[in-house]
């Protein structure tokens, strides 16, 4: 089943809602990544103005939610991307996908890059990037490359 009329908007911090769903996935991905290797931000690590928030909402339900941080003139990176649990496999993160890579073009950027795990959890996320055009590449950034993250690339030339 796919959610037909999401409804996606710029977002903040502010909201019990997102809150609550963004405290749900830094606790998700630090539960399933050996102690020590998990790169989910949390609320602090999200809030500058290198990063932009949108969330996913149908009705006055939150869907999901995405941050784009801005790397540089020519690189973003999508961070923190999250399906709420109700409405995981209704396509919500592919449609917030499509959202934040084509705010991503309109910024400009010629490349959208983004980490995740590696463990099998982490196995639907990595395929929906790859259904989308994302390759595996090289770490970036300040990440430390090691055997529990990967890092994938988009070209938006």
């Amino acid at each position: 089943m796919k959610v037909s009329n999401l409804s996606i908007r710029q977002d903040d911090l502010t909201g019990t809602e997102i809150q609550s769903l963004l405290a749900f996935h830094q606790a998700d991905a630090v539960s399933k990544s050996p102690p020590g290797t998990s790169y989910a931000l949390d609320l602090t690590g999200l809030q500058g103005p290198d990063i932009s928030l949108w969330s996913a909402w149908v009705g006055n339900t939150l869907a999901g939610c995405a941050a784009l941080k801005h790397m540089s003139a020519t690189q973003g990176e999508i961070k923190s991307m999250r399906t709420a649990p109700a409405f995981v496999r209704q396509g919500v993160a592919s449609q917030i996908l499509h959202y934040v890579t084509q705010i991503a073009r309109d910024r400009g950027y010629e490349t959208l890059c983004l980490e995740t795990g590696t463990n099998a959890a982490y196995a639907p996320a990595v395929a929906l990037y790859q259904r989308h055009g994302f390759i595996s590449g090289p770490v970036y950034g300040d990440y430390i490359a090691g055997p529990h993250n990967q890092f994938f690339y988009l070209d938006l030339t």
